[in-house]
């Protein structure tokens, strides 16, 4: 359906085929929402936060409930945020949408106004030191992923982008500035996937080995899905981020003065 005035007149109507005189847009509020879940192990203040972003005609609830059961995740606070566009299915579900091809920029900028909030809200139940901090998403919800970790103001320590493809403002830059410094990614497709093909992982893997940033793939035989291996090598970077950050509090304990029993 064409986004125009002219899909609301009637066939009969003299001036069905007149142009759009000017056209206007006008920020407004609106409320977003989003699920926190804590692992068993998870601790109440700081620790690991794993932020995930649902694929088009999803939810927050479904994607939770497909990270709540990797097997590191009982380490980790998981906060799902739901995309502000709801729509309806064929069957009467609820679901979400993060953006569509009409007025572009400015969903982009709202998106990531929403982002940033979220998760310095998030941040803050945490105590405010959360770290690790992870991105996750899932088709289209790794567009967001990659844009929050570029420009939302809250640098994760790694991605995970299953099914989806880095969005060219990431790639060239927002509004006039340099592209963005990105973590380490794990980059995930299914081979039977008709949607985010091999083409498409390759010029993504090209885009960002040319920002520099370190990516580990992982290929399953299954299609546009959270296929089994792909959830194994999802626990184990998560895993392997919290070794690092483990290991990094205690290098930096053991260099601190505070630690010398001499001083």
């Amino acid at each position: 359906m064409n986004d125009t005035a002219s899909d609301h007149r009637g066939a009969g109507d003299a001036d069905a085929d007149a142009p759009i005189i000017e056209t206007g847009s006008v920020p407004t509020l609106i409320h977003g929402h989003h699920l926190v879940w804590r692992g068993a192990d998870a601790p109440a203040q700081g620790g690991p936060l794993l932020v995930a972003f649902h694929g088009y005609g999803e939810t927050a609830r479904h994607l939770l409930d497909v990270l709540r059961q990797l097997p590191d995740a009982r380490h980790w606070t998981i906060c799902a945020i739901e995309g502000l566009h709801r729509l309806y299915t064929r069957s009467g579900r609820i679901v979400g949408s993060w953006m569509t091809s009409a007025g572009r920029d400015a969903m982009i900028a709202d998106n990531i106004r929403y982002v940033g909030a979220t998760i310095a809200a998030v941040r803050t139940q945490l105590g405010g030191a959360a770290r690790p901090m992870v991105f996750a998403g899932f088709s289209q919800g790794v567009a967001m992923t990659y844009r929050a970790a570029a420009f939302a103001g809250h640098r994760p320590d790694g991605l995970i982008a299953l099914a989806g493809d880095v969005p060219p403002d990431v790639v060239a830059g927002l509004d006039g500035a340099p592209a963005p410094r990105l973590p380490p990614v794990l980059l995930g497709r299914g081979e039977e996937d008709g949607w985010y093909t091999a083409a498409k992982m390759n010029a993504d893997l090209d885009a960002l080995g040319k920002l520099g940033v370190a990516v580990e793939t992982h290929v399953f035989p299954e299609g546009h899905v959270w296929a089994p291996s792909f959830c194994a090598a999802a626990s184990d970077y998560l895993a392997a981020a919290r070794s690092r950050t483990e290991a990094a509090a205690v290098h930096a304990d053991a260099i601190s003065p505070d630690s010398d029993a001499s001083a």
